[in-house]
């Protein structure tokens, strides 16, 4: 998660701080983080395999950690580890979709009422930087930034929720629906529109609106499946 002195992670899988030097990462979450980003730009496809010894040498990494990495994106949900066929990209039809984003949205929803409760006013605030350096990086057309932080805002709200059975089958969903709601900003309107639900989302948190946020987050997710039907 990030805000002022807090780390953001960078597409590149290294942590920047705003305030601060670089922090090392290691060669495990460098690799994670560049194949979950390819996963999710498209590069790797749904449906492909991921060749170890090809992708090792593009990475300049060694089969051990590569291997890994995978294991790790596995356990995300992200690749399948197939008998035979070694890592595939998962691949999800539209009524897998659709039915995780309806879970996700009542997941959401549920948190940012109990969030509205239990949350500090400087949580509060915290989530606003977040969404403050969203927009910065929406106004600088930076999509894979604007992608990570505004996830970052999603799992936040549900974390104040301070419930760890719902956070924690909430980033379970969040993980495998990392390239369907990717694809859902493309195109300016799109992109336009999530931005101003992200914004009556934080004003409604703000005012500690339960209801209001509730609806709003209901709304949201449920425009999210809109963006991405045709895509899937």
């Amino acid at each position: 998660m990030a805000a002022g002195s807090d780390p953001v992670s960078s597409t590149s899988g290294a942590f920047v701080s705003e305030s601060g030097p670089i922090a090392r990462v290691s060669l495990h979450d460098a690799i994670v983080n560049r194949l979950r980003d390819m996963i999710i730009e498209g590069e790797l496809q749904p449906g492909s395999r991921i060749h170890e010894t090809q992708m090792g040498q593009r990475l300049g990494v060694s089969r051990t950690p590569l291997r890994e990495a995978i294991k790790f994106l596995a356990s995300e949900g992200l690749v399948e580890l197939v008998p035979t066929r070694g890592a595939i990209v998962r691949q999800f039809n539209a009524k897998d979709i659709k039915d995780m984003l309806l879970v996700l949205r009542t997941l959401e929803s549920l948190a940012g009422r109990i969030a509205c409760e239990r949350a500090t006013d400087e949580q509060i605030a915290h989530i606003r930087s977040l969404h403050d350096q969203m927009l910065a990086y929406y106004r600088e057309r930076k999509r894979m930034e604007y992608y990570k932080l505004n996830q970052n805002i999603h799992s936040a709200i549900v974390a104040l929720s301070d419930n760890e059975p719902l956070a924690y089958t909430h980033g379970m969903l969040q993980g495998r629906l990392k390239r369907v709601r990717f694809v859902g900003h493309q195109g300016e309107e799109n992109w336009a529109k999530a931005v101003r639900e992200h914004e009556e989302m934080i004003e409604a948190f703000e005012a500690r609106d339960a209801d209001r946020l509730s609806k709003i987050i209901e709304r949201h997710l449920a425009a999210a499946w809109e963006r991405v039907e045709a895509f899937v």
